[in-house]
């Protein structure tokens, strides 16, 4: 388990980047964010978590640390990245000027970092007192991952305003304020699905703060940079499903080995490496995006 000193050290750095990204984006409020811009700012947050990633060790005992934290912020990004989809059906649905977006998404992803905090802090209370637990998150990806996989984003966009919109416009909240309540909402219901996941990937709670941390800081740039690219992943629900389906089978077996159980009807039950569970997400996203970018024009119309 980590120090005290590198959770306090580790989580007062990214603080601070957090609050110059949200000084950043103040002061750019009036401005459009370009392609060139979030382009750079993403690579920024990428090579930071590269960085990060490689450099573990250093302060980290767990040898398998590195792997679990790779594994979990791939997992993470790449479900950050599905969000974003949800982020501009809202920006689009409040009519929200793109000169404020930059700032509602921050916001929005602050709110979502505090919010995960306390489940993160919930689901490591659990797993440590109730290994059983893992049977229930297990069970609960598999049924997002079919729920995921059988989606139609047609009746997602044709949603009607829920209860909570309804209930801030009747008391006189402004477009940017239900935006803001809205986006932070999403990812909250979207941390149900994210937070299991990567508790079937590592039981650290230091690497999945910082897994969570490092996926949702660049997530308001890659918004602009994805912005134009999203109408072509059109694979990237089945590939997320597959990643979801995959951890929820690994955190079941994990629980028969947790309670003693090594044989099921006759057939041996795997340990199933966190560098196999690597692998799967890596080629998995990958085979998602190269899937996607081919079977799609630039206009993102499915070639035919």
């Amino acid at each position: 388990m980590e120090s005290t000193t590198v959770w306090l050290l580790t989580l007062g750095v990214l603080s601070l980047v957090i609050i110059l990204d949200l000084m950043i984006a103040i002061a750019r409020r009036n401005k459009e964010t370009t392609i060139t811009e979030a382009g750079i700012w993403t690579l920024v947050y990428v090579s930071a978590a590269l960085l990060f990633g490689y450099l573990m060790p250093n302060w980290t005992t767990d040898s398998n640390s590195q792997k679990e934290f790779f594994a979990g912020w791939l997992t993470e990004y790449a479900l950050s990245v599905d969000n974003i989809f949800v982020f501009v059906i809202i920006l689009a649905r409040f009519q929200i000027e793109r000169t404020k977006q930059q700032l509602v998404l921050l916001l929005g992803i602050i709110i979502a970092l505090i919010l995960r905090g306390g489940f993160i802090a919930a689901g490591s209370a659990i797993l440590e007192r109730f290994s059983s637990a893992f049977f229930i998150f297990g069970a609960f990806l598999i049924f997002t991952a079919y729920k995921l996989l059988t989606e139609h984003e047609e009746e997602e966009e044709k949603q009607k305003e829920d209860r909570i919109v309804t209930f801030l416009r009747s008391k006189g909240a402004s477009t940017f304020t239900i935006a803001l309540i809205s986006l932070g909402i999403t990812d909250l219901v979207f941390a149900l699905d994210s937070i299991p996941a990567i508790f079937g990937i590592t039981r650290d709670p230091y690497i999945v703060v910082c897994a969570n941390i490092f996926a949702l800081m660049g997530l308001r740039q890659l918004y602009f940079l994805l912005q134009g690219l999203l109408q072509r992943l059109i694979y990237l629900s089945k590939g997320l499903s597959f990643i979801l389906a995959f951890i929820g089978f690994k955190m079941i077996i994990e629980a028969f080995h947790g309670i003693g159980v090594h044989d099921l009807i006759g057939i041996k039950l795997p340990h199933v490496s966190i560098e196999v569970s690597l692998g799967v997400i890596v080629t998995t996203l990958l085979i998602t995006a190269a899937g996607s970018l081919t079977a799609t024009r630039k206009d993102g119309t499915e070639i035919v």
